[in-house]
């Protein structure tokens, strides 16, 4: 089946202007209510038993938090203003395809929980990054931080500066008062409550931007007649998209683009981002963190639904009601606040109420980058090399850390201010960094015979080539877009204009298909993390492979996620014997059960087992076929 016309859906017969509504007295308190609100539930948290903050308490919520609140700060975490502006301006422009990413969320969520998570509970982490010396050093560790902090921090300003700019356009709402009211917001509530706050506050932050998209799907589709009528509409244009089975990766969005590629970006997001992976270590157990990932999976699904009803609802009001000039002239990024003002003109309350959906998302994202950021800097780059800190001194240090990177993202909002055409580069940072992390961790976890050079250079290659590819296809849209005119009049591709890059708009489709080099970058964005974590794979196999694996160096088996013994286990014995394979899991001490789980102190939890390892070594033999643990005596 087809998919709808790439062309944007402008209508461009209106001759009438219409004056764009402005913030009312009303919406204005509304909107201060959320950060009232959100800073009143974060000072909560750092008040109550203030003094007797401890720092796992601070950045781990002291491992006691349940399965629903992790949750619905995972998802808020997830659902930035980016998507709440981007999302549904996809539909408007380009068809209900981009609905079929809702099939990648259920492998994107189902291997964290069975694959990821239990890897990291187990090992008592409290970085994500502590893993990478665990399996292989503290180089490896660091670089991965280094990684991490590079990527969260380019993009922390941007994810601050995007939606204040795109509201400052629309509705004229002073463009630094939302910035320093936001960051100064989730500065405070952030460094003094530590990860319990930022939680809380992100259960508060999901029910508001729920309630947000909610009230603009209501109203609109009264207005349009209805959402059957809204369907309707959309069908007779072509809007709703069939299933694209077209396997070409240099198609922007198709059922295999979006359904598969898209899991490698939930993979990125939910299996090995720090943010992430903070919140389901702060589960009071493993069972909890894995039912907190089962639980985003609907979650997801209502959100991805709300946002493609809010662009069909766009798309069928814009085809009975004329849009002004300056909504045809209108970038991309701020249709969908355009379209709020002028639903919700005559209802004081109800604009303010979806400008709080909206920065709520931006709260949420910041203050989990605040808190997972001084989390990784003291984890792994400040205790380390200070390993008497005070737990005093160690619970300034880590409110200090959160604080300051408060700081730092202000100062990258007003550089983005200044970036210009830049700006989409540096939101498309985050998706660049997210694929070569992923492999890194992948590599360690299911390739036994991978060693630290193998994960350095594979790293490295990954990096160089995820950022060749992506400012590569930016750098060719922009000359593209600055030699052609836009479709129908309108900016929405310049590029001096906000575009949504991490979530929709990455890669627009051309009118041409590129040749040569132009090809290569014009990869649909959604294979990006793929390409890129297959890229750290398999340059860290061959690396590892050529200077001889993991000869002669000890592999702690909790590392190690056994992909062939489960297999293996499945397959009948006399093959297994035939084959010359060998399943060790039952060989290994706490294999049985995946793997023995580590203590904070580097003893393991299995009692049976501790005796038996403190004796015994236990190290890989590359030569063989499938990996074989053998135990011998250090």
């Amino acid at each position: 089946m087809s998919v709808a016309s790439t062309a944007a859906p402008f209508h461009t017969t209106a001759d009438t202007s219409r004056a764009i509504s402005t913030f009312s007295v009303v919406d204005y308190v509304v909107f201060g209510l959320l950060l009232v609100l959100s800073l009143v539930i974060g000072l909560y948290h750092a008040c109550r038993g203030w003094g007797r903050h401890t720092v796992g308490e601070l950045l781990m919520a002291d491992r006691k938090m349940g399965c629903l609140p992790v949750a619905l700060s995972l998802l808020a975490t997830f659902q930035s203003a980016v998507a709440i502006l981007g999302a549904p301006a996809e539909i408007y422009r380009f068809g209900t395809q981009y609905w079929f990413l809702g099939c990648s969320y259920f492998l994107g969520l189902l291997i964290p929980a069975h694959v990821f998570i239990p890897v990291f509970y187990r090992l008592h982490l409290t970085s994500a990054y502590e893993y990478l010396e665990l399996r292989f050093n503290k180089a490896v560790r660091i670089c991965g931080t280094v990684t991490f902090i590079f990527q969260m921090v380019i993009y922390m300003g941007v994810a601050l500066y995007a939606p204040s700019l795109a509201l400052n356009a629309v509705t004229g709402f002073d463009l630094w008062l939302s910035v320093l009211a936001l960051g100064i917001v989730c500065n405070i509530y952030t460094a003094l409550g530590g990860l319990k706050a930022v939680i809380w506050t992100d259960v508060f932050q999901t029910l508001v931007m729920f309630l947000g998209q909610l009230v603009v799907i209501i109203v609109g589709a009264a207005r349009v007649g209805g959402l059957g009528h809204v369907w309707n509409v959309a069908s007779q244009h072509g809007l709703i998209s069939g299933i694209e089975l077209d396997p070409d990766p240099f198609v922007r969005h198709t059922f295999w683009t979006l359904a598969f590629g898209g899991v490698f970006m939930m993979l990125s997001l939910y299996g090995v981002n720090q943010a992430q992976v903070q919140r389901y270590l702060s589960s009071h157990s493993e069972k909890a963190a894995v039912l907190s990932c089962y639980a985003v999976f609907p979650c997801q699904q209502v959100a991805l639904c709300m946002s493609c009803l809010i662009g069909l609802v766009m798309f069928a009001y814009y085809k009975k009601y004329s849009m002004s000039p300056q909504q045809e002239q209108a970038a991309p990024d701020q249709l969908v606040l355009y379209f709020v003002m002028d639903l919700l003109k005559d209802m004081p309350g109800l604009p303010g109420l979806f400008v709080a959906c909206l920065f709520s998302g931006s709260l949420s994202t910041i203050s989990s980058a605040f808190n997972s950021l001084a989390t990784v800097t003291m984890e792994d780059l400040i205790q380390p090399w200070f390993p008497q800190l005070t737990e005093n001194r160690a619970i300034i240090l880590s409110r200090s850390l959160a604080f300051a990177y408060g700081l730092v993202c202000l100062g990258m909002a007003y550089i983005s201010s200044h970036l210009g055409s830049v700006l989409q580069a540096a939101l498309s940072i985050f998706g660049m960094v997210g694929g070569p992390l992923l492999g890194l961790f992948c590599l360690g976890m299911f390739f036994p015979c991978a060693n630290p050079l193998g994960a350095i250079v594979g790293l490295l290659t990954g990096l160089t080539m995820a950022f060749w590819i992506g400012i590569g296809s930016i750098v060719t849209r922009m000359s593209s877009a600055a030699a052609s005119p836009p479709l129908n009049g309108s900016s929405s591709f310049l590029p001096s204009n906000l575009t949504v890059a991490t979530v929709t708009t990455l890669m627009p489709s051309t009118l041409s298909k590129p040749t040569g080099l132009q090809q290569f970058y014009s990869l649909s964005y959604l294979w990006y993390s793929a390409h890129n974590s297959t890229t750290v794979i398999v340059v860290g196999l061959i690396v590892s492979l050529l200077t001889g694996g993991m000869r002669g160096r000890t592999l702690n088996p909790g590392t190690i996620y056994p992909v062939l013994p489960k297999l293996l286990a499945l397959v009948p014995l006399s093959c297994q014997k035939r084959l010359c394979w060998r399943s060790h899991s039952q060989d290994i001490p706490g294999l049985s059960n995946l793997f023995p789980e580590k203590m904070g102190n580097g003893a393991l939890q299995d009692s049976r087992d501790k005796e038996r390892l403190a004796e015994d070594g236990l190290v890989h033999q590359p030569c063989s076929p499938t990996y074989v643990v053998q135990e011998t005596s250090l």
